[in-house]
């Protein structure tokens, strides 16, 4: 089973996004680059390289003039200019020039940080993206937006740099640790929730399947997430509108990410967010009280917290203020309407975000 979702930009063709159960016709996307002339570098972590990295070298061996590997140790720790710098240093001194390729293997910090240096590395080279998490392959991936980490401030540095191909092998999510599964589902979730009600009463409608990683409602699901961000960043490439609206979630959960020094992964976190900008929605008089808790709710059957404790709120308040999505000194915080209708707003106050993130909190040993 395989699917294709097009990108364009200005009508013209970008990328395209594969969604399919293998690795097997990678090599036919690759010949489509005619990477056959040229060299590849796989840039992948300590854990993807022992599961796929001799399978997918062997594939990029065999369509292009060499390939060579770049592994870095796994976690978000790693996502940095140090890392950076040192993948920098590989391709120079394996002589890479602006016509070859970089070929991110793994989640979002290889994506992200393989980006960022496709995009600076000659003032640009040419690279593919091969998410192996749900949380990548459904998210950030997608959409060129690429960058690291810069002193705990999550994804301070960075640039949009499209790829030239984006190969999601959905089979590679059965090696996925289930807390890490589970993760990638809060963005999914984010999807419908922002843009398409229909698609957030399939995802509760297929709660089971998806839990059980059926391959074919994977794909889907994928699909349908992939063409929700598609269509808004194919409209919205920079981020200068609608695009803002996918960061639903993500102002306090960037900020509870970073309090707890990325102890909880970055879909747990987009949960929380999601949750905190839901009750701003309903105490704004945006959503009713039932709208409120049943978006709630619904993140508990994916494994997704709605809770957290052991925080400090003021400074999770004050991380809000570090957060990229500032404009003019104001938040463009992403609110919801209803369910598949989200709107930017930029009047949320420090009470409003207090106030949320005391709705999320729990003391421990509190019923």
């Amino acid at each position: 089973m395989e699917k294709r979702l097009p990108i364009t930009m200005n009508q013209k063709p970008i990328y395209d996004i594969i969604i399919t159960n293998s690795f097997l016709k990678l090599g036919e996307e690759l010949d489509r680059l005619e990477t056959n002339f040229h060299k590849i570098c796989i840039i992948t972590d300590s854990n993807v390289i022992k599961e796929y990295g001799d399978e997918v070298s062997l594939i990029c061996r065999e369509h292009s003039v060499e390939t060579l590997t770049f592994s870095f140790a796994a976690g978000e720790a790693q996502k940095n200019l140090d890392t950076v710098k040192d993948l920098y240093k590989f391709l120079i001194e394996s002589h890479f020039d602006r016509n070859d390729f970089l070929l991110a293997l793994g989640g979002g910090v290889v994506g992200d940080l393989t980006g960022y240096a496709a995009a600076t590395y000659l003032r640009g080279i040419s690279f593919i993206q091969v998410p192996t998490t749900l949380l990548s392959q459904v998210d950030s991936s997608i959409g060129g937006k690429t960058g690291v980490d810069f002193d705990q401030y999550k994804n301070m540095v960075g640039a949009f740099h499209m790829p030239k191909l984006v190969f999601s092998n959905v089979s590679t999510l059965s090696s996925l640790e289930s807390r890490q599964f589970f993760s990638g589902m809060g963005e999914v979730m984010k999807h419908g929730l922002i843009k398409d009600a229909h698609y957030y009463e399939w995802l509760i409608s297929n709660m089971y399947e998806i839990c059980e990683k059926d391959i074919e409602i994977l794909i889907e699901m994928i699909y349908r997430s992939n063409e929700i961000k598609k269509n808004i960043v194919e409209k919205d490439p920079f981020e200068k509108g609608d695009r803002a609206l996918l960061n639903l979630g993500h102002t306090i959960g960037h900020a509870i990410e970073k309090h707890k020094n990325f102890e909880l992964l970055h879909g747990e976190c987009v949960a929380l967010g999601c949750v905190a900008a839901a009750f701003i929605s309903y105490k704004k008089q945006l959503l009713s009280s039932d709208e409120y808790y049943e978006i709630r709710d619904m993140f508990v059957p994916f494994y997704l917290p709605i809770t957290i404790c052991d925080i400090n709120i003021a400074e999770i308040v004050a991380n809000t203020k570090s957060d990229k999505k500032i404009n003019n000194g104001k938040i463009k915080f992403v609110l919801l309407k209803k369910i598949g209708k989200a709107i930017i707003d930029e009047t949320v106050t420090d009470d409003e975000l207090k106030e949320a993130i005391e709705e999320i909190h729990y003391e421990e040993g509190q019923d």
